[in-house]
């Protein structure tokens, strides 16, 4: 293998000034004196198409999200990255059908759990922010370690002081205008994203061999990598990353903060953009581990979150090597802003402003003052947590499994107005008890108990494929779906999806919170739910004048129905 291409320490310190340095005259020129509440966690509601696009593909296009592309891509052969891609660019298509519905009957929210607090009561708005606290934080430590892995391999710099200084300079830009330092940012970042990903791929195709590469590295692949159509690819990675595509498309508040910040108008265009945005990025830097792989590369010290900053270090010139680094710091940096914001608002919306203070005492100044101490300690936290450099891929995994539980409680929440808050909280509870033990192989799969967690497997394929076919085709085309899906998989399914605990930990998730949330459902006779109330219970805590310069649309709060 060729020798590394390192920057000099005096280039990486200078390319970092550069560009935390212009994130951080943005925000101050966006900051205000007298900071708006509303305007900090969701910029207004107001945002346009242009800007909502390039925050939603550079959000999405994540250095954790390049990293476990490219390790997909050297585990499973070509086939990897087209399963990470493609999924993951649906389940930001996934999300504009339902996103319209829960914009309509909340229009002026600014997380999911505070419309679950509105439709149902604490104990839903609590399962829901603390999933997502959860889910925020692996995800800003899955970039502080791909952030750290860059600049070990690219400079003279090591892993720890890479986190540190990326940590650093995110939240330095981050904290003074919160979600809309985020988004204005984002639009820099992806420009810097999209212009090196058309650079640096093709240099490093045609630097290891270009089309010869295929025929002369053919021999460090197995049958399985070789394989277009592999069944390793397919029921390791795409397999429980379409069943996790719905729970990052409902569960992430960093998707959800966008879904209430852009016009609503827009929805849809903003979100089909973002879709062939992501899918074409992904797909085309996965692509690195397949060269990898082929090539006969070893990740540097096992790691295969090394492979992307050692692929650059070994086939790229300095000046790439540079642009490359301004990409990956650019693709973390846009993800990393939009995990402190979603923490930020959590616990400003949901935890100080609905569960301490209260709505209606609820201080502006207060919120977002507590919104910054909260962005210092989770990317404190962030920080620590990113020493022990887990594997990127398995968290991003066990993160969208997690969030299985929660789909089918939401989404009919917004839908069904016989859902309560006890069918939604013991459904949800009782998946995760039964998602864990399955995911981390803590029960014996053998005879009827494997027999057992197959059929509930089987019954979450028919719920994952209803619930998509939902959001496009309506209920009627769900049915036919959710129940063929189930029927025809069955044969296959049973006595064999318990092989594979990342998939069928899922799917039982999903099967397991779906049948208690119908049951429960069916035998309450609470009275049917006033969907317009959710509107009342929710809208802006502080009401001036947002960034964009527009009015905010208040709507007026019936207390009366609040404490109902």
């Amino acid at each position: 293998m060729e020798a590394l291409h390192q920057l000099s320490g005096p280039v990486v310190l200078g390319l970092f000034l550069a560009f935390f340095g212009a994130s951080l005259i943005i925000s101050l020129r966006i900051s205000k004196k007298r900071e708006n509440a509303d305007g900090y966690m969701t910029g207004g509601g107001k945002l346009g198409f242009g800007i909502s696009a390039a925050s939603m593909t550079a959000t999405w296009i994540w250095a954790a999200s390049m990293y476990a592309s490219a390790t997909s891509g050297y585990t499973y052969g070509l086939s990897g990255p087209i399963h990470y891609g493609l999924w993951g660019a649906l389940m930001i298509l996934l999300i504009y059908p339902f996103g319209r519905r829960i914009r309509k009957v909340a229009p002026r929210a600014h997380t999911i759990a505070e419309v679950m607090f509105a439709r149902h009561g604490r104990s839903s708005q609590l399962l829901l922010a603390g999933s997502n606290v959860l889910g925020s934080l692996i995800s800003l430590t899955s970039n502080l370690i791909a952030g750290g892995a860059l600049i070990d391999l690219l400079s003279p710099f090591t892993f720890g002081q890479g986190v540190i200084a990326i940590g650093a300079g995110v939240l330095l830009y981050t904290l003074w205008a919160g979600f809309r330092a985020s988004v204005l940012t984002d639009f820099m970042q992806v420009l810097f994203m999209l212009g090196a990903v058309v650079i640096i791929i093709p240099v490093v195709f045609f630097a290891a061999g270009g089309p010869s590469l295929f025929e002369t590295g053919a021999h460090n692949l197995t049958p399985q990598q070789s394989s277009f159509f592999s069944s390793d690819a397919f029921f390791n990675q795409g397999a429980p990353y379409i069943a996790a595509v719905l729970a990052y498309a409902i569960g992430n508040q960093t998707i959800a903060q966008r879904l209430f910040a852009v016009r609503e108008d827009l929805i849809k265009k903003t979100f089909v953009t973002a879709t062939f945005g992501y899918g074409a990025t992904i797909i085309g830097i996965g692509m690195l581990g397949v060269i990898a792989l082929y090539a006969g590369i070893d990740p540097m010290g096992g790691d295969t979150n090394n492979l992307i900053p050692q692929m650059a270090a070994t086939y790229l010139t300095p000046a790439l090597v540079a642009l490359f680094f301004v990409m990956i710091i650019g693709s973390l940096s846009s993800t990393a802003d939009a995990d402190l914001t979603a923490l930020s608002s959590i616990v400003m919306a949901d935890i100080y402003g609905q569960n301490v203070a209260g709505k209606r005492n609820a201080n502006p100044r207060i919120m977002v003052l507590v919104g910054r101490i909260t962005m210092i300690v989770a990317m404190t936290a962030g920080m620590y947590f990113a020493g022990s450099q887990l594997n990127i891929l398995d968290l991003l995994v066990f993160v969208g499994a997690l969030w299985g539980a929660l789909v089918f409680p939401v989404i009919a929440s917004f839908y069904w107005n016989r859902v309560t808050n006890v069918a939604f909280s013991v459904s949800v509870v009782a998946a995760l008890a039964v998602f864990i033990p399955v995911r981390f192989e803590w029960i014996d799969m053998v005879g009827g108990v494997a027999i057992g967690f197959d059929v509930l497997s089987t019954l979450g394929i028919g719920v994952v494929l209803g619930l998509m076919a939902f959001g496009f085709f309506g209920l009627r085309t769900a049915l036919v779906v959710g129940i063929g899906s189930t029927i025809a998989a069955a044969p296959f399914a049973i006595g064999f999806l318990h092989q594979y605990a990342v998939l069928s930990g899922s799917l039982v998730a999903y099967a397991v919170s779906t049948i208690l949330c119908v049951v429960l459902t069916l035998a309450s006779k609470k009275e049917r739910f006033d969907f317009s109330l959710i509107k009342l219970r929710t809208g802006d805590f502080d009401p001036e004048e947002d960034f964009t310069g527009t009015p905010p649309q208040s709507a007026e709060i019936d207390m009366s129905s609040i404490r109902k």
